[in-house]
């Protein structure tokens, strides 16, 4: 176990745990990735999977977008599939499609053949961890997992689904196997996260790209008691911890009941009003469209002021912090420079 780096002057840390940060903190989920030609000119030599699995390419990657643009954090290079792998799942990463799942769990019996991470089969994982500590300076390093109602999606669905059909049939029409299935990923989730805070990480992120597509009251029964225990059993580690959603405006409430110390939230809801739903004492992360990126310059700093303006007003609404980010990833067609610009003109205001 690495022990815990002191990042006193971290903006990024300060933002995250209600401290006043010295300049705005801004990183951008999924800035380790296609926009950047020196990701592209690795990643052809390379699947994405082969990638997840090299520490000294997790490394390289990571680094790509703090080297190039300044950013405030850095967020580890992987995919929220890999604990599945870990785990024992036969799985791939289509280009152009996202994670296809070999045998799709759809009974009783699939759920219980799922097995327990094994931590030996996620060692590149912590050997990257390690190295990106050493590598990063003063730089926090983000980790993260899929939450365990978006890697139920995949496991169900079989692979990347834009109804859920058979993820929300299996919930409502067998909800005993569904509770089993989402306390295994629990698990799951929970094991792979404590492994990079084992190895150093400084902050975590549960991303649950689908839970939006659920009501809030099928939320709140079958996907929230589950996220909230991996924030509970990992409260101790005394890391910040953001939940974050797509689409998920209804269910910020929750999702900050949950027990996070940081909510993302997307575009299409105001920080101010997401300050509102998620109540006093938590800080926000988000929320700039990320096709605004494309838009011209004009666009992008009138936006960005915006955002800016906007995470104010939720301080002053009780928001303990806000962290500058993208409401969802970066989109591959961006220019790598208007990143740069934008990360600059955040820490200008």
């Amino acid at each position: 176990m690495s022990a815990r780096r002191e990042l006193p002057d971290s903006p990024y840390l300060a933002a995250a745990t209600g401290r006043q940060p010295n300049r705005p903190p801004v990183w951008f989920m999924r800035q380790a990735g296609r926009s950047l030609p020196e990701y592209r000119a690795l990643r052809a030599q390379h699947s994405m999977l082969e990638a997840c699995f090299d520490p000294e390419l997790v490394c390289e990657i990571t680094l790509q977008p703090v080297r190039r643009h300044d950013v405030d954090a850095a967020i580890l290079f992987s995919d929220i599939v890999v604990p599945l792998l870990g785990a024992g799942v036969d799985l791939d990463i289509v280009p152009d499609v996202g994670p296809v799942i070999a045998n799709p769990v759809r009974t009783s019996a699939d759920v219980a053949g799922l097995r327990p991470l094994d931590p030996q089969q996620v060692t590149a994982v912590a050997s990257a961890v390690s190295l990106l500590v050493d590598a990063l300076g003063s730089v926090p390093l983000i980790g993260f997992a899929g939450a365990p109602f978006t890697m139920a999606s995949y496991l169900v669905e079989g692979g990347p689904s834009r109804t859920h059909a058979r993820t929300k049939a299996m919930m409502l029409a067998e909800p005993d196997t569904w509770h089993e299935l989402m306390t295994r990923l629990t698990d799951l989730t929970i094991a792979f996260l404590t492994v990079q805070i084992d190895h150093g990480v400084d902050a975590i992120q549960l991303f649950d790209s689908w839970a939006g597509t659920l009501s809030l009251a099928d939320y709140r029964r079958f996907v929230a008691p589950h996220s909230a225990r991996v924030f509970a059993t990992l409260a101790d580690r005394e890391v910040p911890m953001t939940h974050f959603g797509v689409q998920t405006g209804e269910l910020l409430g929750e999702m900050a009941a949950a027990g996070a110390t940081v909510v993302g939230v997307d575009w299409r809801t105001s920080l101010a009003d997401a300050a509102a739903r998620v109540g006093a004492g938590r800080a926000l992360q988000g929320n700039l469209d990320p096709a605004v990126l494309l838009a011209g310059w004009p666009a992008v700093e009138r936006a960005a002021k915006g955002v800016v303006a906007d995470g104010r007003a939720a301080v002053a609404a009780g928001a303990s912090g806000h962290v500058f980010n993208l409401g969802h990833g970066v989109l591959p067609e961006t220019d790598p420079g208007v990143l740069t610009d934008l990360v600059s003109l955040v820490h200008s205001l």
